[in-house]
This record gives structure tokens, C-alpha cells and sequence, in this order.
């Protein structure tokens, strides 16, 4: 299911990130229990009126070396390749400026629905002010104060009527899986690779895919479609600078996909990026595979995998659920292997588990490891199910959630782990106080 995704531009200065805080809420610290995951603010899960949808904040583009009207540009440019709606920020309080006016050519050009955010229109000397930005021809300015709040209630109401219908999922009888790592870790070579042919074009050119390429095909009886997500659509030094604006592109394919592969470069190494990357995938909640890609360019001897194994621990701690592969796309080995692990984190993604038999893992853990005093309390466990899958998610009906230590809620997930295997796949576990 599609959510829909929505991009924040305009000039330095008014009030873009303001805004984007916001429109987000408490959800911006969604991450934060997980040791990792990038808190970079580009990007985040956003909810108005019971309708998710994604949210860019190009404010925080950071560009060396270059003059201030490209970058706005290449922000603006980045905003409107990934967005359905374009919320366009100007200062209410200086009037039109020239960079105003060329961002919004660029918006123009994009055909893409523009909501005019007229900011900084917290008082009444200012309100008559938003008249005068009818001349950037992007449609009606809506006063807004983002420091306060004011006006925001508005402002979503229109983006969310712009915005795509929000279908219901599909059923469908193949199971999806999308490829994602940074530029050039040879993910075009690897759906290729997997497919069997050279269905994407495969370049040493860092951003050679231009948009994510879904392909259907079957193997051994199962049914499959590979999701290549897209790398940069330009080239140049200017685009390498913010190379972190590629994990934009996978973003719509965790939302559509059963399984993920983020794929890492055997030869260079683990960088921050991947990192972030990586962030993502744990996020989306669902099955995910760790493939670490150009394994026969490794000068090796029997201990390097495993050294490069719990480097990957090491570094990708709240994966540690994934399983982790070693492939050479371009010589095309060991990538069979690569199926069975896909349908095991598929099917441990939909594994369910009856309540009784939850309920006896849950109190012989409790026996085994008692809880303790956590915030004035101890938490009692009196029951509890398992209320979804995609990923596998259990309730727990307690005392206080409060008492609830997150070193005994991981601990939790462990004996369900130790019990059920759940390899590939992240487990919630919530709590809810008893009635």
C-alpha cells in the first residue's frame, strides 16, 4: 500500500524544518530506542485526519562548495522526484524574493499538486500580506504559522485532499521483495543475477537506475517480483554530495514489498550509509536479508566471512534478527541461496502463534527470569496474544506498561525467538494495561 509522500521546499530560512517538526509530531522520535538508526530529520511517517503519508524536509541538504541558487535548485529538484503533493514554504514577512520565484518555475514545470504555505503569519499586520504571493502562480496561499501552529490544521486538510486514494492492500499470490543499499553495491547486477537475464541496465556509473523496476518471474514453483530501487537520476560532483538522499528512492518499495535485501559492498565495507539505510529496512517492519555483494573481489582466507559476519553484528545490532548471505552477482555465485532465505523471512513475516502456546513461553520465561522494580513498580504479565502479523506482533496485558524495562521486553522477544525461530523477521511486542 501505497502511502503517498509529501516534500517540503523553498529558501533557507522560512521556516521549512519548523514545519516539518510540526507536521510530525512526537513521531519524529520514533527511532530513538534503537541504537543506529539515523536520526537525520529528512524524512518521516506523518498522520492527519486517520491518513499516513511520507514527509521530506529538503532543509536540511547540506551542499559544499557551491552557490546558493543551485542548491535550492537541486532540493527543489530532489523534492520533486519523490513527491505526490509539493508543500511550497515562503516568508510571509519579506514578500517575494527572486529565489521564491525560481523554485516555483521549477514546481511549475513539475505538474505535480503545489499547497502554497505562506509562514510566519502569526499576527494580524502580516495576514494581509499573503495576497501578494498570488503572483507565483502555484495556486492559493495558505497563511500558516508553523512556530505556533497556526493555520497547519489547514494546510494538511488540502495536501491530504491532493494526495493519491489510499487503497487497501492487495492480496497477491507472489512474494514481493525489493532490493536496497547504496549507489553502486551492485543491486542492478544482483536483480539481474536473480532474474537470470539482464533486464536492468548494469553501469560502473553511480546512479545509472533511474527508477525502481519491478519484474515478475517464477523459480522452482514460487512466484516472485524483485523491486530494483532507483539511484540517483543525475550525475556530477553536485549529486555525490548528498549522495544520502538515494535511500529516498527505496522508500515507496519497503512500503509495497514482503522482504527486504539490503545489499552491502564485500569490497569497501560498511559505511554510515549503509547504516541508514539499514534504519530504514528494521523500520518498515518487514522481513529483512542482509547480502554482501562482490564476495569474489575479497582477498579471503577461512576466517575472513566470519570476521566480516560479526562486523555486520557489530555495526547492525538491531538486525540481528536478519540472516546474512555472501554472493558475487557478477559471477553469479551462490545466489540460489538466496530463495530460501527469501521464503524463510517471508513465511516467519505471516508465522502465527495460539494463544495458549504464547501464554506458556510467556510465564515459563517469567519464571526463569522474574521481573524486577522498574519506575516505582514491578510489571505482572497476566496474559497476552498475538494480535497481527507482517511482522508477527503480540499484546501484553499488564499492570502498568511503565514498569515494563526495555532489556525485559528484548528479553521477551528472545525466548520467542528461542522458540519459534522468527529468522528475518522483527517482532513488536506492546503492552496494554489491563481493564
Amino acid at each position: 500500500m501505497s502511502h503517498g509522500t509529501v516534500a517540503i521546499v523553498g529558501r533557507a530560512n522560512v521556516g521549512k524544518s519548523t514545519l516539518f517538526n510540526r507536521i510530525v509530531g512526537e513521531r519524529i522520535s520514533i527511532v530513538e530506542d534503537t541504537p543506529g538508526v539515523t536520526r537525520d530529520r529528512i524524512y518521516a511517517r506523518a498522520l492527519w485526519l486517520t491518513r499516513e503519508f511520507n514527509i521530506i524536509d529538503t532543509g536540511g541538504i547540506e551542499l559544499e562548495d557551491d552557490d546558493f541558487t543551485q542548491s535550492i535548485k537541486i532540493q527543489s529538484e530532489i523534492a520533486i522526484e519523490e513527491a505526490d503533493v509539493i508543500i511550497f514554504v515562503v516568508n510571509g514577512r519579506e514578500g517575494i524574493t527572486s529565489e521564491d520565484e525560481m523554485v516555483a518555475r521549477i514546481l511549475q514545470k513539475s505538474n505535480k499538486p503545489i499547497v502554497l504555505a505562506v509562514n510566519k503569519i502569526d499576527d494580524k499586520i502580516f495576514a494581509d500580506n499573503i495576497y501578494d504571493y498570488y503572483a507565483l502562480g502555484v495556486g492559493d496561499p495558505i497563511p500558516v504559522s508553523s512556530a505556533h501552529g497556526i493555520g497547519v490544521g489547514d494546510l494538511l486538510d488540502e495536501v491530504i485532499h491532493l494526495l493519491p486514494n489510499d487503497e487497501s492492500p492487495q492480496e497477491h499470490d507472489d512474494i514481493r521483495f525489493c532490493i536496497i543499499g547504496r549507489p553502486n553495491v551492485g543491486k542492478s547486477s544482483l536483480t539481474n543475477a536473480l532474474l537470470g537475464e539482464d533486464r536492468v541496465i548494469v553501469s560502473e556509473i553511480e546512479g545509472t537506475t533511474r527508477d525502481a523496476i519491478n519484474c515478475s518471474f517464477e523459480k522452482d514453483g514460487t512466484k516472485y517480483t524483485v523491486i530494483d530501487t532507483a539511484g540517483m537520476r543525475k550525475r556530477g560532483k553536485i549529486y555525490e554530495n548528498i549522495e544520502k538522499y538515494s535511500v529516498l528512492r527505496a522508500l515507496s518499495a519497503l512500503e509495497n514489498c514482503d522482504v527486504v535485501l539490503v545489499v552491502l559492498d564485500g569490497e569497501r565495507g560498511i559505511i554510515e550509509q549503509d547504516k541508514h539505510i539499514a534504519g530504514y529496512a528494521h523500520q518498515s517492519g518487514k522481513g529483512v536479508l542482509f547480502v554482501v555483494n562482490k564476495w569474489d573481489a575479497v582477498k579471503k582466507d577461512e576466517k575472513t566471512m566470519a570476521k566480516f559476519e560479526k562486523k555486520i553484528r557489530e555495526e547492525f545490532k538491531y538486525l540481528d534478527y536478519a540472516r546474512i548471505a555472501f554472493v558475487s552477482a557478477l559471477k553469479k555465485k551462490r545466489i540460489d541461496t538466496l530463495f530460501s532465505l527469501i521464503q524463510e523471512a517471508y513465511s516467519n513475516t505471516r508465522k502465527r502463534i495460539t494463544t495458549n502456546v504464547f501464554n506458556d513461553i510467556i510465564v515459563d520465561a517469567q519464571a526463569m527470569n522474574p521481573t524486577s522494580n522498574f519506575q516505582g513498580g514491578r510489571l505482572k504479565i497476566y496474559y497476552g496474544s498475538q494480535v497481527a502479523v507482517t511482522p508477527p506482533t503480540f499484546v501484553l496485558f499488564v499492570n502498568d506498561p511503565k514498569y515494563l524495562h526495555f532489556s525485559y521486553k528484548r528479553y521477551l522477544e528472545n525466548k520467542l525467538r528461542d522458540a519459534f525461530g522468527f529468522e528475518g523477521t522483527p517482532i513488536h511486542i506492546i503492552c496494554r494495561k489491563r481493564d
